[in-house]
């Protein structure tokens, strides 16, 4: 098939990008990397048209090649396209190396076995430090876009590979004093510095000349695929977010660095520090930040040498960089911050979130930062909340919450205000400033008489339960907060019931310090408001969620009045939903009476037979098993009768529920007694099992159907005795046995589990003939011995012996069914095959290695099976 014209490529990539595992199920899946390699060679396609094919490889790489070997192959096939390119300038060099890193790394081909990578590593290094295998590479005015591209390529690998440029940590520092790009190179830098002395710490060794080594230490190839190897967990390059990342078990702590090697150090962080203020805002910051992770755990590196760089960075307006100066704030302390730092940020913080043009998200960026300080010296435990020392209401005045700020700016800013009255205490002397407490109480009222107009929109209403639920969150252990928030939401629903979904949802996230007064709150406006049509149904809806068992004459007075107004499908379901939940409170009295009258009042069939249901579990049900019966399901279909769909726990309770099994059962010692063979079964659990019934099904019905098994009780870590399952074959032959056991657990469910199957061996079926008289053994052997012949089989065969001997194989397999002994002569061993069959062994003078063995039986499927045991005696042990 020849190259794709440009119409073609164009339709194949936007089918592609709609649904690129659409495309690749499809018939043309399969050849779209193969004709995107091919295709890129083509002269019939313009640059423009591979630029953008090899954007696809840039974007979807593990698409297009979803294992190791297809990655290597398209690097490959990369390379050589790059190679072939003639030496006038190109828009696809850069694009190519791109694509061919992005392959190797995204498909996992990057190893020292790989010749892919073996060819690109070395072209990548010598195009970034500008070697003469660079210069040759290309025109001379593609050099310097070729050589920062080389760069991130280059980081791309050692972030995919934390360690893989350790070895060029010198090469690195030498090439930084040249001319070149900066940036990239400071970047690549800084991040194989990290993950060398992560890497070495793990290992508790040194940087062992990592930074001194130059271009001597690149013999044999600069890469360093040791140090990769140790190095293969994850190591995020990305800032995170305060406080900075732990080291975990294997800090920096542990790394032993000798005088020279500490020097070394200093010299390229400082270095490295000497040329940041040449990049972007965006490569500074987490330039910073990698050095600051690298020097932040390791011991005898002293901060200092951030220091100059602080002198720049206070003044800064950029947020990238003020967020990286404050990631090293969290990192060192007063160690690098002295307390005229930290005020002096603090301020210029205060100052800058003031400010009426700035835009919602860095306002926000602003309020965050003061909200999330790292203090020098915190107050407190660590991680809990509370606003800086230094950050009095004087210096915040500016930042109080106010009714025209936006939503999220009015949020971030009560949030600081809440942490303001957590420190500062009411003044109470007359002609003093307002408090912070008095001014939060002043703007939640705001709140909730924007809230409480009928025609407000709904942004209102959610804003003054986010603003709530901040409070509550934050002064949970202030009840001179509390107690008025309290009093005022109760209002808020006395005035706006139709605000019921929004106390519902407030209710089931805040702590038990405002749940539990606003529950009761509500419970006593609803019951003590008489239901009107346009409010009632919001007055079910709350009191199904704060009904409990106090107040129930008040309660049950209004379910009484409120029974006679619910004429609809809808309201009558709000009444049975206030019911169930006083049954699951335990309220039984005057209840009764209840749900007979509404059994026979309402006039929906539903919610008749929702009525009647509750009323037949009240009567029949203790409490804990009430409880069961009406507790929220695991499974919760949607189904149109609300009967059936609010009482999933009902029906979960009184059906048998799948569920992980929680008993181990396993075979025993064999019993070779008795008139059928009987397994013995070991059981254990996992948690209390009452009533278990074990249910046995053998495959390909082998053996007549098998009884069932049942066990009172059992408990985890108590003995039990073995259980016993008589066994009635239809032909003596192994076979396997489903379990499923069916219990009841202290809940009171009943459930059923599929077990791991029983396995029948061959062995597990012997029966022992009786016993023959005193003295006619012999004869009695040799009588059965030529019964099996002529419709049975015969055979000879050797059993291998262990290093014990005959003796010690026969006491341990088949001493129950010796007829004759002649120790270290013969045996003869009769077997008992239920049904009807039998297996006579002969067993003659044990030689070096093994013992003859002649057999009768008068069933010949039984000789395979016979062999098949006897030659694994020995391996049995």
């Amino acid at each position: 098939m020849g190259p794709l014209g440009r119409e073609t490529w164009a339709q194949r990539l936007g089918t592609f990008r709609a649904s690129p595992s659409a495309f690749m199920a499809g018939p043309e899946g399969e050849d779209l990397g193969r004709d995107l390699l091919s295709d890129l060679r083509s002269e019939k396609l313009s640059e423009p048209m591979k630029v953008a094919l090899l954007a696809l490889c840039l974007e979807y790489p593990a698409q297009l090649w979803p294992d190791a070997p297809a990655a290597e192959a398209a690097a490959t096939s990369l390379l050589d396209t790059l190679v072939l390119l003639p030496p006038r300038p190109s828009a696809l060099r850069r694009p190519l190396l791109l694509a061919a890193t992005t392959a190797l790394a995204a498909g996992g081909a990057l190893s020292p076995a790989s010749g892919a990578s073996r060819r690109l590593l070395p072209l990548l290094l010598g195009l970034a430090s500008g070697r003469d295998l660079g210069r040759s590479f290309g025109p001379a005015s593609e050099q310097r876009p070729l050589q920062a591209t080389a760069w991130e390529c280059l980081r791309e690998l050692e972030s995919c590979r934390p360690g893989l440029l350790g070895g060029c940590l010198g090469l690195l520092r030498a090439l930084l004093g040249r001319e070149g790009p900066v940036q990239p190179l400071s970047l690549l830098l800084a991040l194989a510095l990290r993950n060398a002395l992560v890497i070495q710490a793990r290992a508790g060794a040194g940087l062992q000349g990592l930074l001194t080594a130059g271009d001597s230490s690149m013999e044999g190839g600069p890469w360093n695929w040791t140090l990769a190897e140790e190095g293969d967990v994850h190591l995020q390059p990305q800032a995170p977010s305060w406080p900075a990342a732990e080291e975990g078990e294997c800090g920096l702590a542990a790394l032993e660095l000798s005088p020279e090697e500490a020097r070394e150090l200093r010299a390229t962080v400082a270095q490295l520090l000497d040329a940041s203020y040449l990049l972007t805002p965006v490569a500074q910051a987490q330039l910073l930040w990698l050095l600051g992770w690298a020097l932040r755990g390791l011991r005898g590196q002293p901060p200092v040498l951030f220091k100059p760089q602080l002198v720049r960075l206070l003044g800064t307006a950029q947020l990238t960089l003020l967020h990286a100066m404050l990631a090293l704030k969290a990192a060192f302390g007063e160690a690098l911050f002295t307390a005229q730092d930290e005020a002096l940020l603090l301020r210029r913080l205060t100052l800058a979130a003031q400010h009426p043009a700035l835009p919602l998200p860095t306002h926000l960026f602003y309020l965050h930062c003061l909200l999330n300080f790292p203090e020098n010296w915190p107050l407190g435990p660590t991680g809990e909340e509370a606003a800086p020392l230094l950050l009095g209401s004087q210096l915040c005045r500016g930042l109080l919450p106010s009714l025209l700020h936006e939503p999220m700016a009015l949020l971030a800013r009560l949030h600081l205000l809440c942490l303001l009255c957590m420190e500062e205490e009411e003044k109470e002397e007359k002609g003093q400033d307002q408090s912070p407490r008095h001014y939060l109480e002043e703007l939640l009222a705001g709140l909730r008489q924007r809230a409480a107009l009928d025609s407000g929109p709904r942004a209102l209403a959610t804003l003054c339960f986010q603003a709530s639920y901040l409070v509550a969150h934050c002064l949970a252990g202030q009840p001179v907060v509390l107690t008025p928030l309290t009093q005022g939401l109760a209002q808020l629903y006395r005035t706006r019931p139709a605000l019921a979904p929004h106390f519902v949802d407030l209710l089931d996230r805040v702590g038990p310090e405002l749940q539990e007064p606003l529950r009761v709150a509500l419970r006593q406006e609803v019951v003590s408001r008489p239901g009107r049509e346009e409010a009632l149904r919001w007055h079910l809806l709350m009191l199904a969620r704060v009904a409990d068992g106090d107040a129930q004459s008040a309660t049950l007075n209004f379910l009484w009045a409120a029974a006679t107004h619910c004429t609809d499908w809808g309201l009558q379901q709000a009444l049975l939903r206030v019911c169930r939940a006083l049954l699951r409170a335990g309220v039984r009295e005057g209840l009764v009476d209840l749900l007979q009258a509404l059994a026979r009042q309402l006039e929906d069939p539903d919610g008749q037979d929702h009525a009647r249901l509750y009323y037949i579990l009240l009567a029949h049900l203790a409490g804990p098993k009430l409880g069961v019966a009406l507790g929220p399901s695991l499974a919760a279909p949607a189904l149109a009768s609300s009967l059936v769909a609010e009482n999933q726990g009902f029906a979960a309770a009184l059906m048998v529920q799948e569920a992980p099994a929680p008993v181990r059962l396993s075979v025993g010692p064999r019993r070779a007694e008795g008139p059928v063979p009987v397994l013995q079964l070991q059981v254990e659990v996992l948690e209390p099992v009452y009533s278990l019934e074990l249910r046995f099904r053998v495959e390909k019905q082998l053996y007549a159907p098998l009884r069932a098994v049942h066990v009172p009780c059992l408990c985890p870590g108590r003995p039990t005795r073995p259980l016993l399952l008589p066994l009635q074959p239809r032909r003596p032959a192994p076979a396997r046995l489903a379990v499923r056991a069916l219990y009841s657990t202290p809940s009171g469910l009943t459930c059923h589990a599929h077990l791991p199957p029983l396995l029948v061996t061959f062995a597990d079926l012997f029966l022992p003939f009786p016993q023959p008289p005193e003295g006619a053994q012999l004869d009695f052997f040799e009588e059965l011995w030529d019964s099996c012949l002529p419709k049975g089989a015969e055979s000879r065969l050797w059993c291998p012996l262990g290093p014990e001997g005959l003796e010690a194989l026969v006491s341990r397999h088949l001493e129950p069914f010796v007829v004759v002994a002649q120790p270290s002569v013969s045996y003869l061993v009769a077997i008992r095959l239920p049904p009807d069959s039998r297996l006579l062994l002969r067993l003659e003078a044990p030689q070096a290695d093994g013992v003859p063995v002649a057999l009768r039986t008068d069933d010949w499927a039984v000789l395979p099976l016979a062999g098949d045991y006897l030659r694994g005696l020995s391996a049995a042990g």
